[in-house]
C-alpha cells in the first residue's frame, strides 16, 4: 500500500469532531491526540521543529534549500464537522467500475443523485460504510501535505523556499484561526489545502454570520388560553415564515446566498432558534441580515418583546485580500495545469481558514483536494485526485523558485 493512502486510512481512524457548544481551544481534547500523532510523522520525515502548541496548533518548517525563493505556508484542518460520527474505522476502497455505490443495506450513493460519479469512473475511489464521516475533510488535505514535504525531503534535487506547514483545530467550528499564531509562522502567503473536486482553485468565500434566537412564550392550560396563550414554537414558525423561502441553502448555487435553519428545539413556553447567513456580496450580506432584524421587530411589536436576537458575524469573503496579491492564484493556476489538470475557479460555498487569515495578513486561497459530499454519510474522495493535488503543490513550490529568477 502507497504511504498515502496508509497513512489516510490512519488519520481517519481518529474521532476529531469539534464542538461549537465549547469554549475550549480546541473545543474537543481528541483532537490533541491527533495533533501530537502529527507531530512525531512530521518529526520522522525531518522537519525537525514540529511542535503543538497549548491550543492544538501544529506548526513544522522546512528550511529552504535555494536562495531568495518567497516562503509558502501550507494550511489544513484536523478537526472534522459534528454532523456525524467522525472516527471513520470501515472505509472502502476500491477502483470505481460505474454505477451506484453501496455503503450499506440502507445507504446508497446514486448516480441520479449525484451524478459527478460518471466523471470518476476508473479511478480509486474511498467511501465511508454509511454510519460515519470519512474525514477527507480535511485529514486528506494532512496527508496531501505530508506527501509533499516527504517528496522533497526524500528529493532534495527539487529546489524549494521555506515551506511552513501548519495543521489548525476547530475549522468546522468557524474558530481555525482564532490563534493561528501568523507572524511566528512567517510565511509570505500560503494556500489551505481543503478544497473539494479535481482542479478546484478557490480564493473567493462566504460573507459568513450566526444568528441566535430566544422566544419566550406564554405557556396556559390549554382549555384556559384564549388570548393568553403565547406559543414559543408557532412564533419560531412565522418568523421563519417571513424570510425567503427561495434563499435556503437546497434552492441556491453559485454565488446565491442562504439562511440556513440549522437548530430548532423548545415548547410552547420557550423557543431557541439559530441560523447560519451566507452572502459572497457584502451588500447582500448586510441586506440578509437587516431583514431578519426587521422581521423580529415586527413580530416583538405583535408579541410584547417576546423575541430576542443576537448577530455575529464569523468570517467575510477573502477576496479583497487576495486581489492585491493576484499573482498567488495564477502561480496555483499555473502549476495545477502543468499537473495535466483544468483548473475550476470557483467561489466557496462554505468557509475556510484562509478568510480569517487573509484578514490577518497571510493571503490564503484554497486548493483541492479531490473529496466529493462533506460533512455526510456520502463522503468520498478520488485517491486519483489526491495525489494531482500533491503533483500541483510540488509545481507551486518548484515554480516559486523560477519565479524568483
Amino acid at each position: 500500500m502507497e504511504k498515502m493512502l496508509e497513512r489516510f486510512l490512519e488519520y481517519i481512524k481518529y474521532d476529531t469532531k469539534s464542538d461549537e457548544q465549547s469554549e475550549t481551544c480546541p473545543s474537543t481534547s481528541k483532537q490533541l491526540i491527533l495533533g501530537k500523532k502529527l507531530v512525531e510523522d512530521l518529526l520522522s520525515i525531518g522537519l525537525k521543529d514540529a511542535r503543538i502548541d497549548k491550543n492544538g496548533y501544529v506548526y513544522a518548517s522546512l528550511p529552504a534549500n535555494v536562495e531568495g525563493a518567497k516562503k509558502i505556508g501550507l494550511i489544513a484542518h484536523m478537526d472534522t464537522a459534528p454532523d456525524l460520527d467522525g472516527k471513520c474505522i470501515n472505509p472502502k476502497v476500491f477502483k470505481y467500475e460505474g454505477g451506484d455505490i453501496v455503503l450499506n443495506d440502507t445507504y446508497t450513493t446514486t448516480v441520479k443523485e449525484f451524478p459527478f460519479l460518471k466523471e470518476l469512473v476508473g479511478q480509486t475511489l474511498i467511501t465511508t460504510d454509511g454510519t460515519t464521516l470519512l474525514g477527507a475533510d480535511d485529514k486528506a488535505g494532512i496527508v496531501i501535505i505530508m506527501e509533499v514535504l516527504s517528496q522533497l525531503v526524500n528529493n532534495p534535487n527539487i529546489l524549494h523556499g521555506d515551506i511552513k506547514v501548519g495543521f489548525t483545530p476547530d475549522e468546522e467550528i468557524g474558530r481555525g484561526a482564532d490563534l493561528f499564531d501568523v507572524e511566528g509562522f512567517g510565511a509570505d502567503f500560503a494556500y489551505t489545502v481543503d478544497g473539494g473536486p479535481i482542479g478546484e482553485l478557490e480564493y473567493e468565500n462566504f460573507n459568513a454570520a450566526s444568528a441566535d434566537i430566544k422566544i419566550q412564550g406564554k405557556n396556559v392550560h390549554p382549555g384556559s388560553a384564549k388570548n393568553i396563550m403565547l406559543n414559543s414554537i408557532k412564533v419560531a414558525m412565522e418568523l421563519d415564515s417571513m424570510l425567503p423561502a427561495n434563499e435556503r441553502p437546497e434552492y441556491t448555487e453559485g454565488y446565491e446566498g442562504f439562511y440556513l435553519l440549522d437548530e430548532l428545539k423548545g415548547s410552547v413556553d420557550y423557543t431557541e432558534m439559530s441560523y447560519i447567513i451566507r452572502d459572497h456580496d457584502m451588500n447582500k450580506f448586510i441586506d440578509k441580515k437587516e431583514l431578519l432584524n426587521k422581521a423580529v421587530d415586527f413580530l416583538n411589536k405583535k408579541y410584547n418583546n417576546a423575541i430576542k436576537l443576537e448577530i455575529k458575524d464569523s468570517y467575510y469573503n477573502m477576496k479583497e485580500k487576495i486581489l492585491p496579491h493576484f499573482e498567488i492564484v495564477e502561480l496555483a493556476k499555473k502549476s495545477i495545469e502543468e499537473a495535466g489538470v483544468n483548473p475550476i475557479i470557483v467561489p466557496v460555498r462554505g468557509g475556510t481558514d484562509g478568510a480569517r487569515l487573509s484578514y490577518m495578513g497571510l493571503p490564503t486561497p484554497n486548493i483541492f483536494t479531490g473529496g466529493y459530499n462533506y460533512h455526510g454519510r456520502y463522503e468520498l474522495i478520488s485517491y486519483d485526485a489526491m495525489k494531482k493535488s500533491v503533483e500541483s503543490i510540488l509545481n507551486i513550490i518548484k515554480n516559486n523558485v523560477k519565479d524568483k529568477n
